[in-house]
């Protein structure tokens, strides 16, 4: 017999919704690894193709407003450096991620202490 036939309705309803809470606080907490991550294999790289990798690898959703405010976070702490590039034959600029020095080191020391 399986563990959620064991269980009650009430007991599996409540299961599920403590697992789904703990899911989206992991996600909030797992993001940042997974951009620094995409950034340094990738970069440089625009925000528009870390989103379009970000979903296609985890198959998370995340706005384009969280998507920026997230790198614009991680700039501000000099885990990544942003440049501006001209886009040929439009003359429109957009920022192109890296990852800094200090963000490697950074991606470095959590990766050393996640469960394998």
């Amino acid at each position: 017999m399986s563990t959620e036939k064991k269980l009650g309705s009430a007991e599996r309803e409540w299961v599920e919704e403590l697992a789904g809470s703990w899911i989206e606080v992991y996600k909030k907490s797992a993001t940042t690894l997974v951009l620094l991550r995409i950034i340094s294999q990738r970069g440089p790289i625009p925000a528009q193709e870390i989103h379009k990798v970000f979903e296609a690898e985890t198959g998370w959703s995340i706005t384009e407003r969280g998507l920026y405010r997230t790198l614009k976070r991680l700039a501000s702490l000099s885990l990544l450096a942003i440049t501006p590039v001209s886009v040929p034959g439009t003359g429109a600029r957009r920022k192109d991620f890296t990852v800094t020095p200090a963000g490697a080191l950074y991606l470095e020391r959590i990766s050393e202490s996640l469960i394998t």
